[in-house]
């Protein structure tokens, strides 16, 4: 079996559940919103939701993805740049819990964090200090690390780093990798777009957009929207939320049907969805059963709260689809 890497933020989701927006209104937060945060301010809010039960994981995009793929049985590592914390040595050991294999850069500066508010309709409020993953440099991504993988799954948010992305890229190229990319966000796309075609053009082999950054791309929907990625990338998919997605590989293109669900959380969807089509490309198992794959874990990941799914829901995968 092929093996993946994953890189991109290393966050740490600090989950908090509110019966009313009297904690949003205190923190200046608007509801549903997300805001970018200091250092000072996560201190605040930190110190604010203290008393508050909490649940904590690892998160950030890529890594949710390599998660996924792990739980599936996939030979997967991750590389991202946390602090020599408590929240470091989280998130090292929640990688390795599941399978992960971590390959970690420390800093001084603090863990990044996602602090996310969940209201009792299951919106989500987010304030997010990057902290020590927005430091991450070029030279730290070590070349003999990506010897050892087969794919390179990159996250999008990387993007706003020119710098590091590229040379990502570039060193993945030399050591022979295919490589994979979440687009992340249709602002970030738009504000970079010369940028994220030439690295689509040069350097991706598989893109993963939703409807809302494939238009951003090309300017155009849908079914249009992927012929158009797949003059760049020889795999594109496009997420088309309730109404499924399509992939076309080989110059074919094929529909995928949602699969039926409670809609509880949204968050994580996306980047679950990478990790059943991944593996089911590094088994071979072609483009429609690894799409179904992709969207029957996207469908059972919103029926919980949070990026993840339970042990439980991951044993009845096993048994049902693999």
């Amino acid at each position: 079996m092929k093996k993946i890497l994953g890189i991109g933020n290393a966050l740490v989701d600090i989950l908090v559940h509110i019966d009313n927006d009297e904690i949003l209104d205190r923190l200046g937060l608007q509801k549903g919103g997300m805001e970018m945060i200091d250092a000072q301010r996560k201190r605040e809010i930190l110190e604010v939701i203290s008393g508050m039960p909490q649940t904590m994981a690892t998160g950030g995009s890529t890594a949710n993805t390599i998660h996924g793929l792990a739980r599936l049985g996939a030979q997967a590592g991750y590389i991202g740049k946390v602090g020599n914390d408590d929240l470091g040595r989280l998130f090292r050991e929640e990688c390795q819990r599941f399978g992960v294999i971590p390959h970690l850069i420390e800093s001084n500066e603090d863990t990044g964090v996602a602090i996310s508010f969940i209201s009792q309709n299951a919106e989500r409020t987010f304030a997010t200090y990057l902290g020590a993953a927005a430091t991450m440099q070029p030279d730290q991504v070590d070349a003999e690390i990506l010897k050892s993988y087969d794919i390179i799954h990159i996250e999008g948010y990387l993007i706003f780093n020119h710098d590091l992305i590229l040379s990502i890229c570039q060193k993945s190229k030399e050591q022979g990798l295919q490589i994979s990319m979440d687009m992340a966000s249709y602002n970030l796309i738009e504000s970079n777009l010369d940028f994220v075609k030439m690295l689509l053009r040069d350097y991706v082999d598989i893109i993963f957009a939703n409807e809302e950054e494939a238009k951003a791309f090309t300017g155009v929907e849908n079914l249009e929207a992927l012929h158009v990625l797949s003059g760049y990338c020889p795999v594109a998919i496009v997420k088309v939320g309730k109404d499924g997605s399509y992939i076309k590989m080989d110059g074919e293109v094929t529909a995928i049907t949602p699969v039926d669900a409670v809609r509880r959380d949204t968050t994580g969807a996306g980047d679950i969805y990478a990790s059943g089509f991944l593996y089911g490309l590094i088994n071979d198992f072609g483009a429609l059963k690894s799409g179904n794959l992709a969207s029957y874990l996207s469908a059972r990941l919103i029926e919980y709260i949070g990026a993840k799914l339970p042990d439980e829901e991951w044993a009845n995968i096993k048994k049902e689809e693999l």
